[in-house]
């Protein structure tokens, strides 16, 4: 998978080198490019931002080196024939472990990295245009900028491409997976400061072992994200 990411603030990208996002890309899984939006103005100043048409408060990013710079990696000679240019953003759809599974698929992710008011539409529906646009929220509240968003989704997407996690069937029981919470984990020691480890994970009862997780998944999700459960399940809660 390749990924380019346009942004003012390089450096929030270097943690793509560390843990297993940082393993991928050294054994060429994850192909991450990141391209600072300065680099495509045309002043000496290398202004990215300007004030609204129509008056407001804030700053909002001018369309033209956001122009370049997606043209720069959409015209190149190695970029995938149909990528996605994604714009996190606050008014765009909830991000959800499903869109990571399907984004995960793709060949080439664009992240495009706004700031201040956010970017120029006039980019988005360019974009339209070059390949498949996505407007991407993490959740109902609003960050300094596409970064931190950006990363975040990165993480979710890049552990479910193919050798990225050691054991992919860690990846099965996780939150989210089956549409519920996932179950609360132990280990060793089997007390713990007055705390024990329920009895059932000691028994070697495989089934009896089972049905209490898929219990505890959904006694969870009923307290915490009753939104997850379908009509018949929120019933019996």
């Amino acid at each position: 998978m390749r990924l380019d990411l346009v942004t003012i603030f390089p450096a929030f990208f270097e943690a793509l080198d560390v843990s297993l996002l940082g393993k991928a890309r050294q054994k060429g899984l994850i192909d991450s490019r990141v391209h600072d939006l300065r680099d495509f103005t045309t002043d000496r100043h290398r202004t990215v931002d300007d004030t609204p048409y129509g008056g407001g408060a804030g700053m909002v990013m001018r369309p033209e080196p956001w122009g370049l710079a997606l043209d720069a990696i959409l015209d190149g000679d190695d970029s995938a024939s149909d990528p996605v240019v994604i714009f996190p953003s606050p008014a765009g759809e909830r991000f959800t472990q499903a869109i990571a599974r399907e984004l995960a698929q793709e060949q080439q992710l664009v992240f495009a990295c706004g700031r201040y008011e956010g970017i120029d539409h006039r980019v988005v529906e360019h974009a339209e245009g070059r390949g498949r646009v996505r407007l991407l929220s993490l959740g109902d509240y609003v960050l300094n900028g596409g970064e931190v968003a950006s990363l975040a989704m990165i993480e979710a997407i890049g552990r479910l491409v193919p050798g990225v996690v050691g054991n992919p069937e860690s990846l099965i029981e996780e939150s989210h997976e089956d549409g519920l919470l996932e179950y609360p984990s132990y280990t060793k020691p089997a007390e713990w400061r007055g705390h024990e480890v329920p009895p059932v994970l000691l028994s070697g009862n495989h089934g009896a072992i089972a049905a209490w997780r898929r219990e505890q998944q959904l006694e969870r999700t009923r307290r915490v994200r009753p939104d997850l459960l379908p009509p018949e399940e929120l019933a019996g809660a």
